[in-house]
């Protein structure tokens, strides 16, 4: 563990841990660091066990993470102004997004939030209260409504399984295609709220 600390230090990362709800733990490396969600029940022991045992992983995705840090030409950081102006924007659009595809999905929800987050694209409470990033209004619709069904898929799965994700796809079956899109072009958008100033 204190390799990964100091890993992490030497690139100017962080490590966080966010609990939940959620059945099961999962590593996610960004450019600002790696986020470790975890379950409420879990022991930090058992969370820093998991981070251990997956310290090869985590080592290679760090590396990467920095040398296309590095590389990448700079990017220009969204200003105050263009951020609030995303969330009007998403405001706007998100909503009725969300009405379409939760009777495809057969359920309910609660709360529509739009936030400015640094990882997330997305998340959906126990409550049924939905929260996206403003940044979606930077990606294709698709992609978009590929994060709206898969929030509300987790109304009916609150975890990862296979059956929420045949559900995702059962509703939108592109899914696998948008979603490759975000993982691959979403780190640079992130940036533009966090990153290398041009």
């Amino acid at each position: 563990m204190q390799e990964i600390l100091e890993l992490l230090e030497k690139y100017g990362m962080s490590l966080r841990v966010v609990r939940s709800n959620r059945k099961s733990i999962a590593i996610q490396v960004a450019p600002e660091g790696v986020v470790v969600r975890a379950p409420h029940r879990m022991s930090d022991r058992a969370i820093r066990r998991y981070v251990e045992e997956h310290g090869d992983w985590l080592r290679e995705h760090l590396i990467k993470m920095d040398e296309m840090i590095k590389n990448r030409p700079p990017i220009e950081k969204l200003s105050t102004e263009e951020i609030n102006e995303l969330a009007d924007q998403a405001l706007k659009v998100i909503p009725g997004r969300v009405k379409y595809y939760a009777p495809l999905v057969g359920v309910t929800y609660g709360r529509i939030t739009i936030r400015n987050q640094k990882t997330r694209w997305g998340s959906c409470s126990a409550k049924g209260n939905l929260n996206f990033n403003c940044l979606l209004m930077l990606t294709p619709p698709e992609v978009l409504d590929s994060v709206v069904v898969h929030e509300l898929c987790h109304r009916k799965h609150m975890n990862h399984s296979r059956e929420f994700y045949a559900e995702v796809r059962r509703v939108y079956p592109d899914y696998d295609r948008w979603n490759k899109w975000l993982k691959e072009h979403g780190n640079e958008l992130m940036l533009r709220m966090t990153g290398i100033i041009t």
